[in-house]
């Protein structure tokens, strides 16, 4: 487990990216609190997932609007599987990795 940021960092229905061990990885603030981390980049034409538009399930490709679930990383609309990863808060730090 490893800190990574401050929950504050991140607006609540937004997205950052991190440097994570030279890794970019996109963390996902959902309305309800909760986080969740996938690969930054989409694998699709390299959009920054991090900047797409999220729900409670998914996010979206700035770029070109392709679909995949924030849980799961399956793609929604076609494309390659995003790596995700487990990530959750700890007194407002961003702790990537299982709790």
């Amino acid at each position: 487990m490893r800190a990574i940021g401050t929950v504050d960092e991140i607006p609540p229905g937004e997205g950052r990216t991190f440097a994570v061990d030279g890794q970019m990885i996109a963390v996902f603030r959902l309305r309800d609190g909760s986080l969740r981390a996938t690969q930054a980049v989409c694998p699709h034409k390299g959009g920054p997932l991090a900047d797409g538009q999220i729900d409670r399930k998914q996010v979206l490709c700035p770029l070109h609007l392709n679909a995949w679930d924030l849980t799961t990383g399956c793609s929604l609309s076609g494309q390659p599987d995003l790596a995700v990863y487990p990530v959750h808060a700890d007194d407002n730090k961003i702790i990537l990795g299982d709790a």
